[in-house]
């Protein structure tokens, strides 16, 4: 017999979830908390649900009477008070990484962490496919786990991309092999403490058992002291020590030790990704390939030819002998950070965005002379001007949009030097998400004339 399922979110994962409900034989509701949401152009939207009930505004009594699952999208909150109400009446709360892991098969990989997931998934998916016939990379990559949970079978692999708001819905999810990359201070405006974000990052292990894996960043002392107490088994990697047992990273190459005795993975010359944020993406990447049981042939394989993803720190062209350079991605100061440092030029900066209530002081002390000139826009632009002043640092200005600020910067600089979007900010309040803004930057950066 079906349940009741009932979805909050109209946004992307709202919808492939109602359309994998539809497509499993269960009954959806679809909710939009805006009392003023149009229902009746995401139902023209989506002809598919004809006959699906929608809701929007106030909750009705009858209507929680009949609610067997709750399906949180990503970006509601868990604790407002709607949320609330339905814990009260000891509902199951499912995001959309418990709906996927429910209705579908097969073995999963997860893969979580402030910063590095996009490229770590990708890299990780690419080197499942050398060796499994049926992979799938999903998640906060861009690809809703919904959208292909029906699909699964049981040899297949699921890579998933989990960010911090779906690890706080789930209640089964197991995956046979996970990662936390590393933990730095975001969304502190969603979790309100370090302490919430820290066990929500955590809680991708909270179903695993000794007989799984678990990938740690050694030197995020967070995750190192994690590592003592985690269940599954810990595989450590490193980028600036040699272990005795783990991954690390060491002149010019990538090595494997195992009770001291080490083994060269890779060369990082024959690597596609520079910085070495990105060493320990494929460290962490190589570490679940292994577990996971793919060769060590395969996995080189997949890691030579494995190239950037888009957004992240992401070569768009050169105009006037100046090279541009698309980091939207970089949506908190740490991550930006890895954009500075990856640059190899004087650079013009942009920056900016949504409040997340982050701190910007060690993103501009990492400028270090190499930031030419930093344009900001959006929401954070004052406070982040405040604290270029407190470290000395005055070459900045203001932009209403971002295409105003590429043209400041296109003023400002000259040949040989660089303009890099990296925003240390989220992109909501001027884009709906940070592929847009990316795609807007890369599409009037091409459009620049030469002159």
């Amino acid at each position: 017999m079906s349940k009741t399922y009932f979805v909050v979110g109209t946004g992307k994962s709202g919808i492939a979830a109602t359309e994998l409900l539809l497509r499993m034989g269960e009954t959806p509701i679809l909710y939009d908390g805006n009392a003023d949401a149009d229902l009746d152009k995401v139902r023209a939207e989506h002809p598919e649900f004809k006959d699906v009930e929608m809701q929007k505004g106030e909750i009705k009594e009858e209507l929680l009477q009949r609610i067997d699952v709750v399906v949180l999208s990503p970006g509601v909150p868990t604790d407002i008070p709607m949320v609330e109400d339905f814990k009260a009446r000891n509902l199951p709360i499912w995001g959309e990484v418990e709906l996927a892991y429910q209705m579908g098969k097969g073995q999963v990989v997860g893969i979580t962490g402030t910063n590095g997931k996009t490229t770590t998934t990708a890299l990780t998916g690419e080197i499942m496919k050398e060796h499994f016939k049926h992979v799938f990379v999903v998640g906060n990559i861009g690809i809703p786990y919904t959208t292909i949970a029906d699909q699964t079978e049981e040899d297949s692999v699921s890579v998933a991309e989990i960010s911090s708001f779906m690890l706080e819905t789930i209640e089964e999810f197991h995956p046979h092999v996970s990662a936390i990359l590393n933990i730095t201070p975001d969304h502190l405006n969603r979790h309100h403490t370090m302490e919430n974000y820290i066990k929500a990052k955590e809680n991708i292990t909270c179903n695993q058992t000794e007989d799984d894996v678990v990938v740690l960043n050694y030197e995020d002392e967070v995750l190192r002291k994690f590592g003592e107490v985690a269940v599954p088994k810990v595989i450590y990697f490193s980028s600036r020590q040699r272990l005795e047992d783990g991954l690390y990273y060491e002149d010019g190459a990538i090595y494997w030790s195992k009770n001291g005795e080490a083994e060269e993975v890779i060369k990082t010359s024959e690597l596609n990704i520079l910085g070495l944020h990105n060493f320990e993406n494929v460290m962490a990447a190589v570490a679940m390939g292994a577990s996971m049981g793919v060769t060590m042939e395969e996995i080189r394989e997949a890691l030579r030819t494995f190239q950037s993803v888009e957004h992240r720190i992401e070569y768009v062209c050169e105009k006037r002998g100046i090279r541009f350079y698309n980091d939207s991605k970089g949506t908190n100061p740490d991550a930006a950070i890895k954009g500075i440092q990856a640059m190899d030029r004087r650079t013009c900066l942009i920056g900016g965005g949504y409040d997340k209530q982050n701190t910007y002081d060690e993103w501009i002390e990492s400028f270090d002379g190499k930031v030419k000139k930093l344009v900001l826009i959006g929401q954070t632009r004052e406070d982040i001007a405040a604290c270029c002043e407190k470290h000395d640092f005055h070459d900045y200005c203001f932009a209403e949009t971002l295409e105003e600020a590429i043209d400041l910067c296109y003023e400002a600089a000259e040949s040989g030097e660089a303009i890099l979007l990296s925003p240390a900010c989220a992109s909501w309040g001027m884009f709906p998400n940070y592929e847009e803004r990316g795609r807007i930057f890369k599409e009037y950066v091409r459009n620049l004339k030469e002159a």
